[in-house]
């Protein structure tokens, strides 16, 4: 299985069919929609294609401790006015906690100045109070004040300023800005302020009342995501006040399919192939037990429409790399317990099962190779078959640097052989120069610099280095300065020679974490039998803390070090040589799977 072959399907007909025609293509669930209509500039105005607002009220009923009893069955429940009322009351328990907010700031700049009210504007002749929070370092600046002004309170690090002016001061009257107090008296804001909790306290009791409803809202998403594809779909079609167009992908095996529905919904279809300006999206064809590489192939970055598809050969690297990183068959074989243990949880879903497979891959693989290097949590096996099978030797510093970077050629040489193989342009040559200057790199360095392998190495790189020049470049040759721009192109392809040789090296972060791993698990082990030694009841209860926690912490480590660089030696150098160029994902235009 690869990347399936696309067509373009362009489909007409009357405006009145537009409605069926969206919905059966839905339910066939084969189109990858294409927009026939400029995009909204304005991002609030497009529409998505998830049901954000059903996500958003869920968020904003799941989070409630204690939820009320659930209501399993309600024929009447509308899911979308239910997500509409949700996300109201949302809003109006919002406004009022930031008016609450707003009044208990008001109320506490307002504490130190008292109770009062102003009086009216007629009985201060035209003036109007102003008031400052001076502190008291300040107080010779009271003296260049021409306006009337008097302290009418005070502590030990403020004065409390009154100003009298008919219109607002400079702004510069004092070093300071002004305090805003506002119209109404304290008295009046504290009463507002009990208002606002009341309201708070009523709007928490009707978002405790709708979580009865989380249930059903969870077995509705599906509609909501439907709902949202659909109007998503729409969004994207073209139509006058007589026709409709709505164009996309469909997969190869597909199209007579959709042919046969339009032919009887009456609508014209233009089946196009890809053209060379065409950027089709990747739709990765794999059973269902390789549903976890296809996960993986497009974390990252999906491959490219005409690039190679990376699934096995990610799922087998990334098994290989963990396993070197976690260098221990006793984490090996937790890792398969803890994927048995959610054995039965794990497979409501092809897709779940998938990765519960791979799951197993990984422990398999840790195992295997912990076997090869003899640690059984951090323990060397005595005398006896496992001994034998353990030919590697984690602190065979040559030997394992060795393997480490013998596999990063492997790796990139089997990259750049996909990548020639999918390539139809001139530039597919420079990816078979790469491949040479691997292979002659490591035969000078396992061989030596003295005869034949030298001689064979040098053979290699140096018709490598032509290669990767002569090929770099798909430039087109139209007039003789282009053969110049050529040349340029050839020798910033051989630039890139320091890049691979940095990206081989990255692949012995395999033996420095392995070996990380393996010293802090023989470091704990000590550990513990130092203390154990001792003798008393307590070092024996101690021991055994420092061997369970220092255990329990060296594995979280390896996991995490297993997947994050396991995952980035693929990624950043294996995708850097065999799949350079990006691509986009092919989502099928399709109603969602109903939620149990």
């Amino acid at each position: 299985m690869s990347i399936a072959p696309l067509k373009k399907l362009s489909l007409v007909g009357p405006v009145d069919a537009q409605d069926a025609a969206l919905t059966r293509l839905q339910d066939m669930g084969v189109m990858h929609i294409l927009p026939l209509v400029p995009v909204e500039a304005r991002v609030e105005k497009r529409v998505s294609r998830e049901a954000e607002e059903a996500y958003k009220a869920l968020r904003f009923l799941a989070v409630v401790p204690g939820p009320r009893r659930q209501v399993r069955s309600d024929p009447d429940f509308d899911v979308q006015s239910f997500v509409a009322d949700v996300l109201a009351l949302k809003d109006r328990l919002r406004a009022a906690r930031d008016r609450r907010d707003a009044l208990a700031n008001r109320l506490q700049h307002m504490e130190p100045w008292g109770d009062f009210e102003f009086p009216p504007l007629e009985s201060l002749a035209g003036q109007r109070l102003w008031f400052w929070q001076l502190p008291v370092k300040h107080r010779a600046a009271l003296q260049s004040v021409d306006l009337p002004w008097q302290i009418v309170g005070q502590d030990a690090r403020y004065l409390f300023v009154v100003v009298l002016s008919p219109d607002e001061p400079p702004s510069d009257l004092l070093p300071i800005p002004r305090v805003h107090l506002g119209a109404k008296p304290g008295r009046v804001l504290e009463a507002d302020l009990e208002t606002a909790e009341i309201e708070i306290e009523t709007l928490l009791g009707e978002r405790m009342a709708l979580t009865r409803y989380l249930t059903l809202l969870r077995g509705k998403l599906s509609e909501a995501e439907t709902l949202a594809e659909r109007a998503f779909a729409d969004s994207q079609t073209l139509r006058d006040p007589d026709l409709f167009a709505v164009q996309g992908w469909v997969p190869e095996a597909r199209v007579l399919e959709v042919e046969e529905a339009c032919a009887h919904l009456g609508l014209a279809v233009l089946i196009e192939a890809p053209g060379p300006e065409d950027t089709p999206p990747t739709l990765l064809e794999q059973p269902d037990e390789a549903g976890a590489g296809v996960d993986l192939a497009t974390f990252y970055q999906p491959p490219h429409y005409r690039a190679w598809d990376p699934t096995r050969m990610l799922m087998l690297s990334f098994a290989l790399f963990f396993a070197m990183i976690v260098a221990d068959a006793g984490y090996g074989v937790v890792v398969g317990l803890l994927v048995l243990a959610f054995w039965r949880r794990s497979g409501v879903s092809p897709h779940m099962r998938a990765w519960r497979r791979m799951g197993l891959y990984l422990a398999a693989a840790a195992v295997a190779f912990g076997v090869i290097v003899g640690s059984y949590f951090g323990f060397a096996p005595a005398r006896g078959p496992l001994e034998r099978v353990a030919f590697l030797d984690l602190n065979d510093f040559d030997t394992m640097m060795t393997l480490s970077v013998l596999i990063g050629v492997l790796h990139i040489c089997f990259a750049n052989a996909m990548a020639f193989r999918a390539k139809t342009t001139r530039s597919r040559y420079a990816n078979l120069g790469w491949i040479a200057l691997l292979a002659g790199g490591m035969v000078l360095w396992i061989g030596g610099l003295e005869g034949s392998s030298r001689e064979v190495g040098g053979a290699l790189m140096g018709v490598g280095l032509v290669l990767v020049m002569a090929y770099a470049s798909d430039r087109p040759v139209r007039q003789p300065k282009d053969w110049l721009w050529r040349g340029f192109d050839g020798l910033k392809g051989a630039a890139g020679l320091m890049g691979m040789f940095g990206d081989v090296l990255s692949y012995m972060r395999l033996f420095a974490l392995g070996l990380a791993s393996a010293s802090l698990a023989i470091t704990f082990n000590d550990l513990a039998a130092d203390v154990i030694a001792s003798g008393s009841g307590l070092a024996v209860l101690g021991g055994l803390l420092i061997f369970v926690i220092g255990h329990v912490l060296n594995f979280a480590l390896a996991m995490m070090s297993g997947v994050v660089h396991g995952l980035r030696l693929n990624f950043i150098e294996f995708y850097k040589w065999g799949l350079p160029e990006e691509g986009i994902v092919f989502r099928a235009f399709a109603r969602k799977e109903v939620q149990e």
